[in-house]
């Protein structure tokens, strides 16, 4: 299973439902709060390419991007063979 990791921010419904969609799957995640940290928020601007919203998400060394993009990998079927990866 490919490691995950969520930059996210407090009181956000995005980062909200991405957690829950892996935590629905079983998949474990790390989860990087942002909120008051703005070197933590740079780090993930740069590994994003310039993703400044939240949540911004990785799987493995791919950048997903934020949660409607997650949306559309589950959609679209393509969630599950990426994390197995």
């Amino acid at each position: 299973m490919q490691d995950v990791i969520i930059y996210t921010r407090k009181m956000c419904g995005f980062c909200t439902a991405a957690k829950r969609l892996f935590s629905d799957k079983g998949v474990g995640f790390r989860e990087l709060d942002a909120t008051f940290d703005p070197g933590l928020r740079n780090e993930m601007i740069q590994r994003a390419n310039g993703g400044s919203t939240f949540p911004q998400i990785f799987i493995g060394d791919n950048h997903i991007g934020g949660c409607d993009d997650l949306m559309a990998l589950e959609r679209s079927g393509k969630l599950d063979p990426m994390l197995a990866n």
